[in-house]
């Protein structure tokens, strides 16, 4: 009889163990957030997506929208620096919830990801010194380029030489101090940073090199993204997002939902 109660209380305790890993599995990532009371955005310093505005906190299209979102889910919002190389890494093991920072859709992203809807253009541009600018010759140059990123992606696809940097900030800087040739940013950046009245005005837009569209990024099989998608599309519906767009000088790039 003894053995008989042993095995059954086995079998009851792998039934429970098996319930709780199921309820577990089961949390989708919106209820898991709720519970914490934090969405945890991973991003770069990236104007006008997101950067630190004179307080500190963090400012720009993506996060002023980060932060709309999370109240909606009835949540706070928290900013996190990542290494954009690593982006999927931090965002698998849980250290953040989504990836919302000027990210290309590109099909590598879309197939690792659970992504929204695109929301805004974009495109890859080469960036140099205003005296340097005419005739360069991309096969014999080493571009800047932040460093797991759609420059990155595109230069390589290319064949061309790159030194990988931590940010697209530090690609910039790249370029300005000299260290390299040209670098490969994205479009809106450059519009931010560089020319008269910036922080780098003897640098310019050489040329747009493709067109891209940017999406938020969650971890694979996220009720997030479906929940972010009907957000936006609020917000477009009530001119919110173009509200917040022509704040930051990138109405013209936003998609229509």
């Amino acid at each position: 009889m003894k053995k008989y109660i042993a095995i059954l209380m086995t079998a009851l305790l792998v039934l429970s163990g098996l319930t709780i890993r199921t309820a577990l599995a089961e949390e989708t990532d919106s209820e898991s957030i709720q519970k914490k009371g934090t969405l945890v955005v991973g991003i770069t310093d990236f104007a006008p997506m997101d950067y630190p505005g004179p307080d500190g906190q963090w400012i720009g299209f993506d996060a002023d929208l980060a932060r709309a979102f999370a109240e909606s889910l009835g949540v706070a919002c928290e900013f996190t620096v990542i290494d954009w190389d690593n982006k999927l890494l931090e965002l698998d093991s849980g250290n953040i919830d989504c990836i919302w920072n000027g990210m290309t859709l590109t099909d590598g992203v879309k197939a690792a990801m659970e992504t929204s809807k695109p929301y805004c253009g974009n495109a890859q541009v080469v960036v140099a010194p205003k005296d340097k600018a005419e005739g360069l010759d991309y096969a014999k140059l080493t571009f800047a380029v932040e460093a797991g990123s759609a420059a990155d992606e595109l230069a390589q696809e290319n064949g061309w030489q790159v030194v990988s940097l931590q940010s697209q900030a530090d690609a910039l800087l790249e370029v300005a101090s000299g260290a390299s040739e040209a670098c490969i940013i994205d479009q809106l950046m450059a519009g931010a940073m560089i020319g008269e009245g910036t922080s780098y005005p003897d640098l310019v837009l050489v040329e747009a090199l493709n067109a891209e569209e940017y999406g938020v990024g969650f971890r694979k099989g996220s009720d997030l993204a479906a929940k972010l998608d009907s957000f936006l599309d609020e917000k477009f519906a009530d001119g919110t997002l173009a509200e917040i767009a022509q704040l930051y000088g990138i109405d013209t790039k936003l998609i229509a939902r």
